[in-house]
């Protein structure tokens, strides 16, 4: 008989949201030590990262602009952890540049995290001492040509102050003629020196996220990581690589009318700005771009959650770019299609349309995520199979022994309820939100607004909010009352009746939200929003502070419950 899998709580803790005293206006792996230590104070096994690779101008940790480099912005770089900061030009930073750092409830200000990072980085650079520098060539000679590429593309960003590398000079407007380029000027102290800077600071983020993982280890916590589908448009990988990508078309997903307040995903869908892969060009040398990016990532992270895997099947694609959504709105489908020389967004490589075109999607998808599974060993796939999901893949991905998703109040038992916990398979990740949604104090509130003045909602909205409604409480065994507008307002017993019914799911793992697990109307990420308003929302309390009163109650209930529903972490070895 084959060995029952343990079955593991963790939360999702977008690590920007972090806070801890003396960081630098942003969560760092120094305030991600400290989570660790709360999580397995708590009793959890695993926390659940966003994205952690390196971005450019938009702070979206799913646009990132390499595949393998990581970003910056994550490292602590107090005099502590880095000893070739002076403490005195670490303080003047953070007094001048960073005033309201410490402030409860302050939003991440990327401009300025960004320049003082990056001031400070290049400080550090400075005060290499020899064996420093030695140690430097030796990380620049182990890492090979991804290094290479990527601090080429930085330096020639900032000389033209953004990524969009097809708005850069002609001289240095494609992957040969950049390294032509270094070529001429690679012997020029400015040129040496910004190359050699970025390479600095992928050595010291490598080396704290592997330290921080052995640490997480010692404390019989995993990390999560998060493998999105695509790379940004404006990416090195993109930019050096272009034989592995089809630039003709962008990846999203098909019309999608849960998002009622983005008239363009409603009509159209969502346009990523994902550029597709050019599957047979990366099959010629074994998917060796694709096993480089799942190595870098196990060498972080025990689990590795896949970031719409339905991609790896097909993928809803639009023939043009993201800035252009807005002259393509009012458009028919006709309009569109000769704007785009006949082409329309469509399913590719196929739509579903057939038994024939079903099964060669479901071949590739099968092909694909063997190879994934492969180039990532012993680390854990789970898959976020969301959307808009053809009927063949959840079998798939339970035949491969992939987890999917079970996302608590959209499961449904095929009788018109909500399916149990109780039945969920082992091999799922339970959860009630994913960064995407409202926390689920808001998404209680929102809906039962919605019920209490029924008269003035939409029927659809109305429809739906009762079904979302009624699932949660049938899903944690809340009654339901014959008045909906009777609802009681969300709070502390109903989050832990939430809790509970997730943790005693039959899924091996269950994670929560810090916010939801905090009971906290904190949301991270609204799709379709300006970018400005995202990925930057923060705690309003410091990890330090979780260890004390009130919270001190809630640690002992959570390890409590988790204990009793067989959640609870091995001692590490």
């Amino acid at each position: 008989m084959p060995d029952t899998p343990q079955r593991r709580a963790g939360v999702l803790v977008p690590l920007f949201a972090l806070r801890r005293h003396g960081d630098l206006g942003i969560g760092d792996t120094a305030a991600l030590r400290q989570a660790v230590d709360w999580a397995a104070h708590q009793g959890l096994s695993f926390i659940q990262l966003l994205p952690i690779n390196a971005t450019g101008s938009d702070c979206s940790p799913y646009n990132a602009i390499s595949s393998s480099a990581l970003d910056v912005l994550s490292l602590d770089l107090s005099p502590q952890a880095l000893p070739q900061v002076d403490p005195r030009y670490w303080r003047s930073l953070r007094r001048f540049l960073l005033p309201e750092a410490d402030a409860p409830g302050k939003a991440v200000n990327y401009p300025r995290v960004r320049r003082v990072k990056s001031l400070l980085l290049g400080h550090a650079f400075c005060r290499l001492d020899a064996a420093g520098h030695r140690a430097l060539d030796q990380f620049i000679e182990t890492q090979g040509q991804w290094l290479q590429d990527y601090c080429l593309f930085r330096l020639l960003m900032q000389r033209h102050g953004h990524e969009d590398w097809t708005r850069w000079d002609p001289e240095v407007g494609s992957a040969e003629a950049a390294r032509s380029w270094h070529q001429d000027h690679r012997h020029q102290p400015e040129v040496q020196r910004e190359m050699r800077l970025h390479a600095y600071g992928q050595q010291v983020a490598m080396q704290q996220w592997h330290a921080l993982r052995q640490y997480a280890h010692s404390r019989s916590v995993s990390l999560m990581g998060d493998l999105p589908f695509g790379v940004s448009w404006c990416s090195a990988d993109v930019f050096f690589n272009p034989q592995l990508f089809d630039l003709h078309w962008c990846g999203g997903a098909p019309p999608e009318p849960y998002f009622r307040d983005d008239a363009f995903v409603q009509r159209w869908g969502q346009n990523w700005g994902i550029p597709l892969y050019n599957w047979q060009a990366m099959a010629r040398d074994n998917h060796a771009w694709w096993r480089q990016r799942v190595a870098k990532m196990t060498g972080i992270f025990d689990l590795i959650r896949i970031d719409h895997v339905l991609g790896f099947y097909r993928i809803y694609s639009f023939p043009w770019r993201p800035l252009h959504n807005a002259e393509f709105l009012p458009l028919s489908m006709q309009e569109a299609a000769a704007r785009c020389e006949g082409r329309v967004p469509q399913f590719r490589d196929w739509d579903d349309d057939s038994p024939e075109h079903c099964a060669a999607n479901l071949a590739a998808g099968d092909a694909r995520l063997r190879m994934i599974l492969e180039a990532a060993g012993p680390a854990h796939i789970i898959a976020e199979d969301l959307g808009s999901v053809p009927h063949y893949v959840r079998p798939h991905l339970l035949s491969l022994n992939i987890p999917g998703f079970k996302i608590c109040h959209w499961e449904n038992n095929g009788q018109g309820g909500v399916l149990l916990g109780e039945n969920y398979p082992s091999c799922s990740f339970a959860t009630y939100a994913t960064h995407d949604h409202e926390p689920m104090q808001q998404l209680w509130e929102n809906r039962r607004a919605i019920l209490c003045h029924e008269a003035q909602a939409d029927p659809d909205q109305v429809q739906q909010a009762a079904r979302e409604l009624q699932f949660l409480c049938a899903f944690c065994g809340l009654a339901w009352p014959e008045d909906p507008a009777q609802l009681p307002p969300y709070d502390s017993k109903i989050r832990h009746h939430l809790i509970e019914a997730l943790m005693h799911s039959g899924s091996q793992y269950a994670a929560v939200l810090l916010s939801d697990l905090l009971g906290l109307n904190l949301r991270f990420n609204v799709p379709g929003i300006a970018q400005d308003q995202n990925w930057s929302a923060r705690l309003p309390m410091t990890l330090t502070d979780l260890q004390r009163k009130p919270w001190q109650a809630e640690a002992g209930w959570l390890r409590s419950l988790l204990q009793k529903c067989g959640r609870a972490p091995e001692p590490a070895a």
